[in-house]
């Protein structure tokens, strides 16, 4: 192969490598993460080997209660219940926006065209953290999921419960 030939060749493989790595990013420029997915609670997945956390929402934690009519209820274990029901056995897609402190992806996932992260907030079953307000004033005022019963936003939970330190 003569030389011009070689190099126009080398930059149509660069070329077609850039354009399916482009094809990986969303419209807003974040990773497209696309598989099969495991719920770790009401807010958090993994999506094959990468940890997940679900953008714009906060759900309470596996360990958290909740109080509804004078009884306790395991709303943490209830929220990752909810969000395990919604991706059993579904594709998950997940358009990477940020990372978190802990190095979790933050993303906004859906599957089969429903936003994961709006429905968790529409059934009461996780709050508004930065995005879908009005899907948690809809939840709000039908009483559904923590806004039929007591408790403690996620975030306080959490700085009253630190997890102990050390390895998992």
């Amino acid at each position: 192969m003569r030389q011009p030939a070689r190099i126009f060749v080398t930059w149509g493989l660069v070329a077609a490598a850039l354009a399916i790595a482009a094809a990986r990013y969303s419209e807003r420029g974040g990773e497209v993460i696309t598989g099969a997915a495991r719920a770790i609670d009401g807010d958090s997945l993994w999506v094959g080997e990468r940890e997940i956390r679900l953008c714009g929402i906060d759900a309470p934690e596996f360990r958290q209660t909740c109080e509804r009519a004078g009884r306790s209820w395991a709303c943490g274990r209830e929220a990752a219940d909810a969000l395990r029901a919604a991706i059993a056995g579904r594709q998950v897609e997940c358009r990477a926006r940020d990372r978190d402190r802990y190095g979790r992806i933050v993303a906004v996932c859906s599957t089969g065209g429903v936003d994961l992260g709006a429905a968790m907030v529409k059934s009461g079953l996780a709050t508004s953290y930065g995005a879908y307000a009005a899907d948690e004033r809809e939840a709000r005022d039908a009483r559904r999921g923590l806004w039929s019963s007591r408790f403690e936003r996620p975030a306080d939970w959490r700085a009253h419960h630190p997890r102990p330190a050390g390895p998992m």
